[in-house]
């Protein structure tokens, strides 16, 4: 049997307040850093979400 691909990866506001969302990725297929734009509860904007390391 074969290993789970997809890994959890904390997307951090660019926004620096603190707000996060956990998002999955396939590492093999996408091994760039992952950025969204996603709903920032802090400010009440959308804002771009940048891929962090989960520790």
């Amino acid at each position: 049997m074969a290993k789970a691909v997809k890994v959890v990866v904390k997307m951090e506001s660019s926004a620096k307040t603190g707000t996060f969302y956990l998002a999955e990725k396939n590492p093999r297929t996408h091994p760039e850093k992952l950025v969204m734009r996603k709903y920032d509860k802090k400010t009440r904007k959308h804002e771009e979400f940048v891929e962090k390391k989960l520790k």
